[in-house]
């Protein structure tokens, strides 16, 4: 039992495909992210924005992320509980 939790917990990440935990964004599958209400600022005009979020994905994933659009996500009371960013490579 000893030698099975200790292979578990010496094998290598990729094993499990473990990703690091972003910083106010999460990949949720490819291509769609979830990302918090604070990264998005909506004093600039959508190209920028949007440009912006995917140089921030990018630098997270480490892998160029291009956003194409994003949806803001609501709950009951039409309050702003995040947005799906929708992305491809």
């Amino acid at each position: 039992m000893c030698g099975l939790v200790l292979l578990f917990m010496l094998a290598p990440h990729k094993w499990f495909r473990d990703q690091p935990r972003l910083q106010y964004a999460s990949q949720i599958s490819d291509g769609v992210f979830w990302i918090e209400p604070e990264l998005v600022n909506f004093s600039e005009p959508e190209p920028k924005r949007l440009q912006d979020l995917g140089k921030a994905l990018t630098l997270r994933t480490g892998k160029k992320q291009t956003i194409l659009r994003i949806e803001p996500i609501v709950d009951a009371e039409k309050e702003v509980k995040g947005y799906m960013a929708f992305t491809r490579p």
